[in-house]
């Protein structure tokens, strides 16, 4: 079974949105009926849907800001990687 991160199903929604259902499934390798799936979830939970990869969707107990602020420290943790990455790589150039 395939599974497919939140940003991949969100842009697959908006490309089916777009040129249609059934175009975007073949465009992007995805089966016409778990593109239908993602799109009933967009309308069912909104903001909350596609989590991506197996994930549970969001509990009713977090609010909106909530779950944008999981969001954003998700966000900030991988830019914090790509500058530790990013100073490694100055460091070992530098010794040189």
């Amino acid at each position: 079974m395939n599974r497919y991160d939140k940003a991949f199903k969100e842009e697959a929604v908006r490309l089916s949105d777009e040129i249609g259902s059934k175009k975007a499934a073949e465009q992007l390798g995805v089966a016409y009926y778990t593109l239908q799936e993602w799109r009933k979830r967009r309308t069912l939970h909104g903001d909350g849907a596609h989590i991506g990869s197996g994930r549970a969707y969001a509990s009713a107990d977090k609010t909106a800001r909530e779950i944008e602020l999981e969001r954003e420290i998700g966000e900030l943790r991988r830019a914090n990687e790509i500058l530790k990455d990013a100073l490694g790589f100055f460091v070992k150039d530098r010794k040189r």
